[in-house]
């Protein structure tokens, strides 16, 4: 597991529109600027940029430079800073692509599931599989970590995480619009993944399935855990799934 704490910006994923979203911010005109088409080149070296990203991420943890990735997309560092102008806006977005798409697992299996343990372990065996817990952004393990276990408790605890203000320029009004816009954004992410995932918590300990003491940042912990990255993709599934069933067999209750 390579889940790093790193000077997170406040800075959104930057807008399709490249230079168009700095004038647009300016003159209040973000959200059309953000859905401002990309050139076909741009756009392909746009999805590039980011598959290697959650690869070279998922692999070496958040502390991975820019040049790895740009390595990895067979693209010019240039190329990756003009759709990114910093890294910490890269690591917004491929968190915040990994934290939807788990809260996406976890709905999936908790509308699908009728079965409480059904439904959480179904949950965490997606998740893991997808190597998402690799992606997991630090201040969601943190918030999950703090609370009690009760999934309102998280959630309250989801602003108190905010990360740490980008530093800025004085005057730069569009950068700060930006953090702003992110930050709530980022609450919002990380709230509903809390959400759901206590979700399923709270009935697999109702039906007397789950250990008592579980809370929900345990259960995105073993997410995180049993995602090992290994250099060979069969050893990694394989080890993947063995210490999953190892940690469930640990969730469950008991007689």
């Amino acid at each position: 597991m390579h889940v790093q704490d790193t000077h997170w910006a406040s800075a959104a994923a930057v807008a399709p529109g490249g230079k168009a979203m700095s004038a647009a911010v300016g003159n209040g005109r973000a959200d059309t600027a953000r859905t401002t088409p990309l050139r076909v080149d741009a756009q392909r070296n746009l999805e590039h940029v980011l598959r290697a990203a959650r690869e070279v991420f998922g692999e070496l943890g958040y502390g991975a430079p820019m040049e790895d990735v740009a390595r990895r997309a067979r693209v010019g560092v240039g190329t990756v800073y003009r759709r990114f102008p910093s890294k910490d806006v890269l690591v917004r977005r491929i968190a915040e692509e990994e934290t939807a798409r788990l809260t996406e697992q976890a709905r999936a299996a908790l509308g699908q599931e009728d079965e409480p343990w059904s439904a959480l372990s179904r949950f965490l065996r997606t998740s893991v599989a997808s190597g998402a817990g690799r992606l997991l952004p630090p201040q969601v393990l943190r918030v999950g970590s703090a609370g009690s276990g009760d999934a309102g408790e998280a959630v309250g605890l989801v602003g108190e995480a905010r990360v740490p203000q980008q530093r800025v320029q004085p005057g730069s009004a569009e950068l700060r619009l930006v953090a702003q816009e992110a930050a709530v954004a980022d609450d919002a992410g990380a709230g509903a993944l809390l959400d759901v995932v206590g979700q399923l918590v709270d009935r697999a300990r109702a039906a007397g399935e789950l250990r008592t003491d579980v809370s929900v940042g345990d259960v995105l912990l073993v997410i995180a855990t049993a995602a090992p990255s290994l250099p060979d993709a069969a050893q990694q599934a394989a080890a993947s799934a063995r210490l999953l069933d190892i940690l469930l067999e640990g969730l469950r209750s008991r007689p």
